[in-house]
């Protein structure tokens, strides 16, 4: 039972054990067949048929053992090969052999479900990939292309089979494959070209990490948001213009024609005094309209510095001297961001919430800020009479203020966004009033 023993296959052994099994037996019987006295006929006659039913028992029993193992073998290499029409015939389950045929086709069952969710998922995977309106790349490690779909071969002005397995240099997407994601860019190829918002996250298929690239065309959003851009901007200035124009046009009428007159009343020196002092308010109102549109429309790219949250506030709160600014206590953040720029926009919202709550005969005005998820939430609450609707908050030149400009929170929301971040207003839920929330990353470029 050494070496050789070892090298025999399962079958061989089945049948060596078998064999020896049977030795001792056949081996006595022998004897006494050929010992015992016996006529010749009756020891050969004796002895072949024994030998013959030695020989059988060990077929036999070599096909009981081997025969199963095989059947099971077949049927894990048609579940390896994902056939799963071959399953085993059980009896009652109650020897070990029927255990392993019900096992084994309990996980065909189990594996045949999966094969057919998986086939259903990636059907219809492709099915919205080709149905998008986002050209989507692939790229494997080596940056060679591997997926794409409809909306990405018209882009390329190519079909599929064309572009699967060229290069992202050959492509001209290399770019898209490094950077800061999402961002937009200027893109020009055969099937389009434009303003197209990029977007990058990393995938597997078949265990293999594959880089998504996604571009969707921000054209025709673009250009349907500058027309309605055009259209407000269009109504707010007809509509300021036309106020100032029309005093200064009916004004400069009756002036002209009382100027007409042969005979001048004593007191046209008076008229037109008051005439020209109409006009000339007009004219300064409209110069500061325009003023503050160009203010709007030049606003800088932020210039990025430490900053400390509770000084810049406390500033903020000093200018104020109308309503109390109470400030709450919080915890002692730095954020990254314009200083100036990031004070201005708390100054015009910090003066909205004391207008409002002057309106509304309030007392005070709250300040607080906190950290969450990397970003800065600082929260400013009045006691006004709350937002009526929202709809107009953030339109230029928009006001329901008596001598209001409409653009401090334009101008804030714009200061926001410039940084990463957002501003918000909402009706405060366990008081009266309004909160403003203005939310900063700490870091923008982190």
């Amino acid at each position: 039972m050494g070496g050789w023993w070892r090298r025999l296959s399962h079958d061989q052994r089945v049948i060596a054990l078998t064999i020896l099994a049977g030795l001792p037996g056949v081996a006595v019987s022998l004897g006494f067949l050929w010992l015992g006295g016996y006529e010749p006929r009756v020891q050969w006659t004796g002895s072949i048929a024994l030998v013959t039913v030695w020989i059988g028992v060990t077929a036999a029993l070599r096909e009981q053992i081997v025969r199963p193992l095989g059947t099971l073998a077949n049927m894990l290499a048609a579940l390896r090969e994902g056939d799963f029409s071959i399953r085993a015939r059980v009896t009652d389950g109650s020897d070990p052999l029927s255990l392993a045929y019900l096992e084994v086709n309990q996980l065909e069952e189990v594996l045949r479900e999966q094969r057919l969710g998986a086939v259903e998922a990636t059907e219809t995977l492709r099915k919205v990939l080709e149905e998008i309106d986002v050209a989507v790349f692939a790229f494997d490690p080596d940056e060679t292309l591997r997926i794409v779909n409809r909306t990405a071969e018209h882009l390329m002005g190519q079909p599929a089979d064309r572009l699967i397995g060229k290069s992202a240099r050959d492509l001209r997407l290399e770019d898209t494959l490094t950077g800061v994601a999402p961002r937009t860019l200027e893109v020009s190829f055969p099937g389009g070209t434009g303003r197209w918002e990029l977007r990058r996250s990393v995938v597997r298929q078949e265990g293999y990490p594959l880089q998504l690239i996604a571009m969707s065309d921000l054209s025709r959003a673009l250009r349907e948001e500058e027309r309605q851009a055009w259209k407000r901007i269009i109504r707010v200035l007809s509509h300021e213009i036309n106020n100032s124009l029309a005093p200064i046009k009916s004004i400069s009428g009756s002036l002209g024609s009382m100027l007409s007159r042969s005979d001048l009343p004593e007191d046209v020196g008076e008229d037109v005094e008051r005439g020209l002092a109409v006009i000339t308010s007009r004219a300064e109102a409209l110069g500061r309209f325009m003023a503050s549109y160009a203010k709007l429309a030049r606003l800088p790219k932020p210039d990025l510095t430490e900053v400390s949250v509770r000084p810049l506030i406390e500033r903020v709160a000093d200018l104020e001297v109308r309503l109390p600014v109470e400030i709450l206590d919080g915890e002692d953040v730095r954020v990254r961001a314009d200083p100036d720029q990031l004070e201005q926009a708390l100054i015009n919202v910090v003066k909205n919430a004391v207008e409002a709550t002057l309106e509304a005969g309030g007392t005070e005005v709250t300040v607080r800020w906190f950290r969450r998820s990397g970003r800065l939430h600082i929260l400013v609450e009045d006691q006004g009479p709350g937002l009526a609707g929202t709809s107009n908050l953030f339109v230029p030149f928009y006001t329901t203020k008596q001598g209001g400009s409409g653009i401090g929170l334009v101008f804030s929301r714009q200061i926001a966004e410039g940084h990463g971040g957002t501003l918000d207003l909402e009706n405060r839920t366990e008081g009266q009033g309004a909160r403003a929330r203005l939310i900063l990353p700490i870091d923008p470029e982190g």
